[in-house]
């Protein structure tokens, strides 16, 4: 009979022992005994964490909130986030795991890792940072994607100047990364249509300059991308006081009709999607009429050879209704 039983680790004994191994691993040499046993330490500690929050499928709701408790209590998640260079493959993953468990954590109508996480902005960041490393960048970018679903923090990441670094990361890296951290931008822009209205406006001279920036990438995929996704901004409903100063502009008239001359058809495609705004808005103002009517006739020409191999029925019709306009300038 063993009368020397382990006492069974508590969620608290495992994030503070997850903790002190994270801290024993950033400090060890690389390539040292110390550190490759710290790192088996981490993904030990991690996969008891994964089995308190997901419990074989049925977690118990007392556990998680001790765990969820000592993890705000600790930082750990800024601690993981900031260490996940230096994590394995694998606990990587986990890391992952764990950190949008915990923001899918909802008590009633609170999120209790959100509400931690609106005070604690510098794990926003590090996340959003993420994608200057390219190891883990992948991994940050997951992070980052749950985390732009919650209002507070999306508004937290517009309104900062971090914000403005999303051209560099995605002119700036690989392939991959920089897809990746188009489709975090395009959702930080598109998933909260009223307040993301409210930000556009408060900042609309420092935004659309960014913006132009990557309209006028010289990479054909964040072009493309960026101009799809204005036409989206532009044309939603909640943006229209945005929208109708934007097609104020004779200079951001002036760069549609040079995209729609580009040597790309889809650039050519996505431009004409927003040109089509400037020409069907009723109430042009006078700077912008002009220069539609100084340039009505080559407008009628280029726009009768327009795509005509497009077989698509709205944008013939579109196209048509825009000559039309134009005509009648």
């Amino acid at each position: 009979m063993n009368f020397f039983k382990t006492r069974q680790r508590t969620p608290t004994d495992i994030v503070r022992a997850l903790r002190d191994s994270v801290t024993r691993l950033e400090s060890a040499a690389p390539g040292s005994e110390s550190r490759r046993k710290a790192g088996e330490d981490v993904s030990k500690y991690l996969q008891q964490i994964k089995g308190v929050l997901l419990g074989d499928g049925d977690p118990l709701p007392e556990l998680v909130a001790q765990l969820a408790q000592e993890t705000y209590s600790t930082d750990l998640l800024h601690t993981l986030v900031v260490a996940l260079p230096r994590l394995e493959f694998e606990a990587r993953k986990d890391v992952v795991q764990i950190f949008n468990h915990l923001l899918r954590r909802q008590i009633g109508s609170r999120w209790p890792t959100v509400e931690y996480l609106t005070g604690k902005n510098e794990v926003l960041f590090a996340a959003h940072a993420g994608y200057a490393n390219e190891e883990v960048a992948l991994n940050t970018g997951m992070v980052l994607r749950e985390m732009l679903k919650h209002e507070p923090l999306c508004k937290l990441l517009l309104y900062s100047d971090q914000f403005y670094e999303f051209r560099e990361y995605i002119e700036g890296t690989t392939f991959g990364i920089s897809c990746d951290a188009f489709t975090n931008l395009k959702e930080s822009l598109t998933k909260h249509k009223t307040m993301v209205a409210e930000f556009l406006e408060k900042n609309y001279e420092r935004f659309f300059t960014f913006f132009t920036l990557l309209i006028n990438s010289q990479n054909y995929v964040t072009k493309r991308q960026s101009l799809k996704l204005l036409g989206e901004i532009l044309l939603d409903r909640a943006n229209f006081t945005v929208m109708t100063r934007y097609i104020a502009s004779e200079s951001n008239l002036k760069l549609m009709m040079n995209l729609l001359r580009d040597k790309s058809k889809n650039i050519q495609f996505e431009a004409f999607h927003v040109f089509k705004v400037f020409v069907a808005n009723p109430k042009k103002p006078p700077q912008i009429e002009s220069i539609l009517r100084r340039n009505k006739e080559k407008l009628l020409a280029f726009l009768k050879d327009f795509h005509n191999d497009k077989e698509d029925e709205q944008f013939t019709d579109e196209k048509q209704f825009l000559i039309a306009q134009i005509q009648n300038l």
